[in-house]
Formats: C-alpha cells, structure tokens, sequence
C-alpha cells in the first residue's frame, strides 16, 4: 500500500475535501522519508521551519478526566503547556502518550494531522503561523503533508486562534 492509499491519509484527504478544501486534499505529498520533526519537515519541503504547522496531542486535565488538546504550533515555538491550560480552561495541560494520542486521533505521533480523526478536538492554532502564506501540516502519516493557510487551519478545525508560546517571535524562523 502507498502513504496516500494509508487508512489515516485516505481520511485527511476525505475531510479535507468534506470541508471544501479540494486544493488541499490535492496537495498532500508523499515525502521519501519520515518527517517527524518539524525540521525535518522543513528541510524536506525547502521551507522555512515556522511554517510547519506541528500537531501536538495533549491531556488536558480537567478535574479528573483527562480530554484531548490539540496544538497547531509553529515549527518555530514551543507550546507553553501552562498557557494552554489557562486558554482551554484545564487544571493542567501535559503530553499525551502515544496510546492516548492513536485513541484520539486515530493516527501515530509524528503523522498527526489537524483533522481525520474520530470525533473533533478541541484546537488551539498558533498565531506564528499567520505570517506564512503557506503552511505545511501532517496528513495522517509521517511522511505526508499537505499545504494549506492560517486562515483555512482555523476554520477546518474550527480551533482558537492564540499565542501558545508566550515568546517573542523571531523574524528569521
């Protein structure tokens, strides 16, 4: 089977298009090697790194029950799990393991995409990443992406668009 007949692909590529995001779902690519990283990405793509749009799972505690959180974070920062959790009204925010992530998105850390999972998550999507006309976000597998906007990452995942670093940006990522 090719990454682009992959169960979690063939379901980024359907919910993109669900969301009338033909363009999208068109362009995932099939990289030659895994991109875990959002460096890795980059380099892969001859793209600057903060316009990776890294999807990172976490349990957001809230009481006893830990519920998913997604993070679209600019390749370029770091989530601040503490401002996560003050943005999403959680006890405390920390990383997911990669049973809880699989369970909640259906696809394995370093794959994860902004949308083809079971249910819908809650979203958070950095700001950063509206500098760049073009950002790159996993498309179910890790050696998929698929290119898409600021704009479009918000209303896909119909996510809260926030700072989740708390930095400063820097104007050379």
């Amino acid at each position: 089977m090719s990454t682009l007949e992959h169960p979690a692909v063939a379901r980024v590529a359907a919910a993109l298009r669900a969301a009338g995001m033909d363009a999208a779902a068109d362009g995932i690519r099939v990289l030659d090697d895994e991109v875990r990283t959002a460096a890795l990405a980059a380099a892969a793509l001859g793209v600057p790194v903060g316009a990776i749009a890294n999807s990172l799972v976490f349990a957001a505690a809230h009481g006893g029950e830990k519920r998913p959180l997604l993070a679209l974070t600019s390749g370029a920062h770091r989530a601040d799990t503490a401002l996560l959790a003050a943005l999403v009204g959680a006890d405390s925010v920390g990383r997911a393991d990669p049973a809880f992530v699989r369970e909640h998105t259906g696809q394995a850390i370093g794959g994860v995409a902004p949308v083809g999972h079971p249910a819908a998550l809650t979203t958070v999507v950095d700001t950063h990443l509206r500098r760049y006309p073009v950002v790159w976000a996993a498309a179910g597998h890790a050696k998929s992406v698929f290119p898409t906007t600021y704009d479009d990452l918000v209303t896909l995942t119909g996510g809260v668009a926030a700072d989740v670093s708390g930095q400063e940006d820097d104007p050379s990522s």
